[in-house]
Order: C-alpha cells, then sequence, then structure tokens
C-alpha cells in the first residue's frame, strides 16, 4: 500500500473510531465484519447509549451493503445449542442508559451480502429507532477485531467475554 492510501486510511479509521451522535442518541464503537471473504452474511456491531429521559427503542436497520438486513440475538435451544433469530420488535435502548450489540448477543445481521467486506471498507448503516428517528453511521469493516467490551445494565462499560 502506498503512503498516500496508508495515511488515508488511518484517518478514515480515526474520524470512524469517534462516536456518532444524533439528537440525543449516541453510537460508539462500531464495526462490522464477516466470518469470511466467501460469507454471504455479516453483523454489525456496537454500543447505543440514550442520554435522554426517554426509553427509546432500536426498531429497524438498512444498508445497500445488503439485501436484507435484521436486527438479531443468539439464543440457546432445548439442546443448549446456540442460534440467531430475528428480534421484530427490536432492542430497548432504556433512558440514560446503554445497549450492547455484540459478538454472541444481539447484533444487526446483513443477509444476502451484495459485496464482501474486506479490512478497512466502509458500511454506511441506517438505525431506525421509535423516538429518534433514522441515524446514519458510517461503520468500519474489522475483521481483526476480538469481542471485548460488553455493557452492564446501569450502562456502564465493563470487560466481558
Amino acid at each position: 500500500m502506498s503512503l498516500t492510501k496508508t495515511v488515508f486510511a488511518a484517518v478514515a479509521a480515526v474520524s470512524l473510531a469517534l462516536p456518532a451522535l444524533a439528537g440525543e442518541i449516541m453510537i460508539e464503537d462500531a464495526y462490522a465484519r464477516a466470518s469470511t471473504a466467501m460469507s454471504k452474511s455479516g453483523a454489525a456491531f456496537m454500543v447505543i447509549r440514550n442520554m435522554t429521559d426517554q426509553d427509546d427503542r432500536l426498531i429497524a436497520a438498512t444498508s445497500d451493503v445488503a439485501q436484507r438486513v435484521e436486527l438479531h440475538t443468539h439464543v440457546s435451544d432445548a439442546n443448549g445449542v446456540m442460534k440467531m433469530m430475528e428480534i421484530e420488535e427490536g432492542f430497548a435502548i432504556p433512558a440514560g442508559g446503554a445497549h450492547a450489540l455484540q459478538r454472541g448477543g444481539d447484533h444487526v445481521m446483513f443477509m444476502g451480502l451484495n459485496r464482501p467486506l474486506a479490512q478497512g471498507d466502509v458500511v454506511t448503516l441506517t438505525l431506525s429507532f421509535e423516538q429518534a428517528g433514522d441515524i446514519t453511521v458510517e461503520v468500519p469493516v474489522d475483521l481483526e477485531r476480538q469481542p471485548a467490551q460488553a455493557v452492564n445494565g446501569m450502562g456502564g462499560m465493563k470487560m466481558g467475554n
């Protein structure tokens, strides 16, 4: 990679790492990934903070990177096997609190990818909230990222698996 491309990629990564703030909903630490280069699906993860005194709910997401975008979670079936399922009612974002979309838990699912998610790419993602409306976020693709953080019930950050 040339020096110009390296500098541009570094500036883009730093600017995308900053929190997105729309009204009083803040999107932090967003990133996307696919399990392999040939995957037909991918996912986005982030922390959503509600800085208001009114509960809100993430009810939908859209992106041109995939044929369908759904809100998903992981659940354990009767045999202890984990599987993903769509959460049609969305995710509650409590007043003054936060909700983590993280690997192994709640997340935004890209189904029928229109293109591969390559390291350093950017995915435009629009999140739709009941109260805050639509918030568009530029989400960097990070295929090397390891899960590291979770949000506890009080909205603070803690280390987790």
